[in-house]
């Protein structure tokens, strides 16, 4: 029976639902978050069938049958770009005018400066950058993938971060995302305990996974790593990657949790001064370009 089940996963039957399910993430998803979806409509949940799904996508794409751009890769970036572009100087000019127009409209205060809370997001994997970035960026948070235990060098910078929010007058708060694995469940003591050791008191709370999230979403488990030596100490019984939960959910888990920390009501305080200083700011603006034209023509 079980052979049966498998034989049903094939490169075609892969390739046609990967097609429904990339059709609906336009701005593109990782092969393990596809592999995923495929598990939750029935596919299972194993190693070789994750290979399976990702020797369907490079062919799918060779072939012309999957965009090239499909995916994202978050762990191979390019770092700068070679500069090679010519320009022409009358679009130069009109640019330049655009920039000062938004330099006019661009004073603003910090998000977060009045809150009484500092967080920051952490999540386990770099390769789940993507999803959390925007949930972030909207709310103007900070986002470090730890990429499994972060390094005392990141800790560090960290650290003096995290101090400073403390010298004025902040909570600090790590909202931790990670995967339900021995490993996934001791990132967050080991996060606290060294930040502490460097003399910072933090908070840290894990947001995923929990146990009740899986029950509640019904995301599929794996068997523990018997080489992972955290495994005999741990009292789950499967392991469950952050990638089984749908982008869409984890960026409203995100929202939802950044919400909690954030008061509104000293928000619409901040808001007020921004838009009183802003008018100061725009007037020291117009003085200076035009002082600073008067300074030309007299040359």
């Amino acid at each position: 029976m079980e052979e049966n089940k498998r034989d049903i996963f094939t490169r075609k039957w892969i390739i046609e639902h990967a097609q429904t399910i990339l059709a609906q993430y336009s701005e593109g998803i990782t092969i393990r978050q596809l592999h995923y979806r495929l598990v939750a409509i029935g596919m299972i949940n194993d190693i070789n069938h994750y290979k399976r799904v990702v020797k369907a996508m490079t062919e799918a794409r060779w072939d012309g049958i999957i965009d090239m751009d499909a995916f994202i890769d978050r762990e191979r970036e390019l770092y700068g770009r070679t500069e090679a572009e010519e320009k022409d100087l009358d679009e130069q000019v009109e640019r330049a005018k655009e920039q000062v127009k938004a330099w006019m409209k661009s004073y603003h205060l910090e998000r977060w400066s009045n809150q009484k809370n500092f967080i920051e997001i952490w999540i386990e994997k770099k390769a789940l950058q993507g999803v959390f970035e925007m949930p972030c960026i909207r709310n103007c948070i900070g986002l470090f993938p730890c990429k499994g235990y972060p390094s005392l060098t990141k800790l560090n910078e960290a650290s003096e971060r995290f101090q400073e929010a403390i010298d004025n007058g902040q909570t600090v708060t790590i909202l931790y995302w990670g995967d339900y694995d021995p490993s996934g469940e001791d990132i967050p003591r080991s996060v606290k305990v060294n930040i502490e050791r460097l003399d910072c008191d933090i908070n840290i709370e894990r947001r995923a996974l929990t146990p009740e999230q899986i029950q509640n979403l019904h995301l599929p488990g794996v068997p523990p790593k018997r080489t992972d030596t955290r495994t005999r100490n741990w009292g789950g019984d499967a392991v469950v990657e952050l990638d089984a939960v749908e982008p869409k959910m984890l960026q409203k888990m995100c929202e939802d949790a950044i919400a909690e920390y954030f008061d509104e009501d000293l928000y619409e305080e901040l808001q007020e001064k921004e838009t009183e200083e802003r008018k100061k700011y725009q007037e020291e603006l117009k003085e200076f370009v035009i002082n600073l034209g008067d300074k030309k023509s007299k040359e």
